[in-house]
């Protein structure tokens, strides 16, 4: 098969709780935020593993919250190659982002990175995360975000730590726009 011909997408994880022990090592679940600060918009990119109980982050100017899942991704696809993992299981509460993985990536591909004739949003970014795709086995699980507590499964405990690690410190507030 051709690189052309290679299937781009990642397959349906299962719940986090339903994952087998031996793969919860592989779980990371991703979180984006964005706010304006200021007279800017920063964006956070945050990656949690339930294993080692340690959150990853990247930060930045002037793009979106979508923007910052998307980063969020990435960011999980470069610690999963760092640590040489044969296998990934993301857990994301963005519909964007499971859905692009699912099979977004694999039509915008096909269609050389153009949606109806122009070019896709972010579309260098998406174009990393489906080469990253072409490697291992990555399965992806959507997360709904914010439940009741009363509702809340060790999945969407996680999750929390991951919403947690992407949220944005305002240190000092500045009134003077």
């Amino acid at each position: 098969m051709s690189s052309e011909e290679e299937v781009t997408h990642a397959e349906e994880a299962p719940l986090y709780n339903k994952l087998p022990e031996d793969e919860k090592q592989y779980a990371l679940f991703t979180d984006g935020s964005c706010r304006i600060v200021g007279k800017h918009r920063r964006w956070k990119a945050a990656v949690w593993s339930p294993t080692q109980r340690v959150a990853e982050a990247a930060e930045g100017e002037g793009e979106s919250s979508q923007f910052a899942e998307v980063k969020a991704i990435q960011l999980a696809l470069d610690i999963a190659e760092r640590e040489k993992c044969l296998m990934l299981c993301l857990y994301t509460g963005s519909w964007m982002v499971a859905n692009a993985l699912w099979g977004w990536l694999q039509q915008w591909k096909q269609s050389n990175w153009q949606r109806r004739g122009k070019p896709i949003w972010a579309g260098e970014l998406w174009q990393d995360i489906a080469a990253w795709l072409e490697k291992p086995i990555v399965k992806v699980c959507h997360v709904d975000a914010h439940v009741p507590k009363r509702w809340a499964t060790e999945e969407h405990q996680n999750n929390q730590q991951v919403d947690q690690a992407a949220k944005i410190e305002v240190a000092q507030v500045d009134l003077h726009w």
